[in-house]
């Protein structure tokens, strides 16, 4: 039986998709894995790469770009993952790993000894590093509610970093390097338990890109299962290498937003708070956007006056 079955999701990251794969194929352990490649419709030669530099890999071209869920999801079918299905000759675990990150040769042995000591837990993930040094807030979040798209919106969770009612998403209140069970770890990396999927299912293609780790974490610990952020293991993230500046991706994130927003907290939100958060989204999205699309398509100076 395999113990880990990795699926990264490629969309024009060749060089650093091939980074990647170096490092995890580098990896030290007592444990057996197989990496899938999901590629996106990439115009880089990114699975043309794949097939000849590692193919010891399964490579697999989607047949269109349904997005980061749709993708993921073809790489865990291709495994026999499925809501409800037999463990039977299923992986024990599955990680979703981004192409632009880069693992230390202990990292995936240290995570499956978590999950081996640790029963209790349905999916984890380690610290984040961005290239600068500095912390990828999302690798431990809280689950967006209400309350948290406010103080958001009004800024007070950057205001109050250290406050536990008003930093309550980023967990910007906990130190860094203390582990915690926290509601979701970032789907950049995201080590989830067989029996977990399982029992959740996939992830949900509705979202297109952002939101889909959240949901599924949503829906893993809907089955009693805890998810665990654990600092002891550091991976560099190059975040965004496929998405930054790009207008398309910020409305994506504001709709996996909304999307989140209305599949998980409609029937119990008050309508004027739901539609209140509704329009606030509609309203910061298009001010995000309208400035990506001017950063990206303006001269610098015409965007900045």
């Amino acid at each position: 039986m395999l113990d880990l079955a990795l699926v990264i999701v490629s969309y024009n990251t060749r060089d650093l998709l091939r980074t990647c794969l170096r490092s995890v194929y580098a990896s030290e352990g007592d444990f057996s894995m197989h990496v899938t490649v999901v590629d996106n419709k990439s115009s880089d030669g990114s699975l043309d790469m794949v097939k000849k530099a590692f193919p010891q890999a399964r490579a697999i071209a989607a047949p269109h770009n349904g997005g980061f869920a749709y993708a993921n999801n073809l790489g865990l079918r291709s495994y026999g993952f499925e809501q409800g299905a037999s463990p039977d000759g299923l992986p024990r675990y599955a990680l979703l790993l981004n192409p632009d990150t880069e693992l230390p040769p202990t990292a995936l042995a240290a995570m499956l000894d978590l999950m081996e000591r640790r029963p209790e837990l349905g999916a984890a993930g380690p610290k984040l590093i961005l290239p600068d040094g500095s912390l990828d807030k999302a690798c431990r979040r809280a689950f967006p509610n209400p309350q948290s798209f406010i103080y958001r919106g009004l800024g007070l969770s950057k205001l109050f970093p250290n406050s536990p009612r008003f930093a309550q998403y980023n967990l910007t209140f906990l130190h860094e390097d203390e582990e915690a069970e926290v509601d979701s770890v970032v789907g950049a990396f995201m080590l989830v338990r067989r029996e977990a999927i399982i029992g959740a299912g996939l992830l949900d293609e509705a979202f297109f890109m952002h939101g889909e780790d959240l949901d599924w974490a949503f829906r893993i610990k809907q089955q009693g299962w805890k998810i665990w952020y654990y600092p002891a293991v550091q991976v560099l993230h190059h975040k965004g290498a496929a998405s930054r500046g790009n207008p398309r991706v910020r409305i994506a994130f504001y709709q996996a937003m909304r999307i989140f927003v209305q599949k998980h907290y409609r029937q119990q939100t008050p309508p004027w708070m739901y539609w209140a958060i509704m329009a606030g989204i509609t309203l910061k999205g298009g001010v995000d956007v309208g400035s990506t699309w001017l950063r990206q398509y303006l001269p610098t100076g015409a965007a900045r006056a």
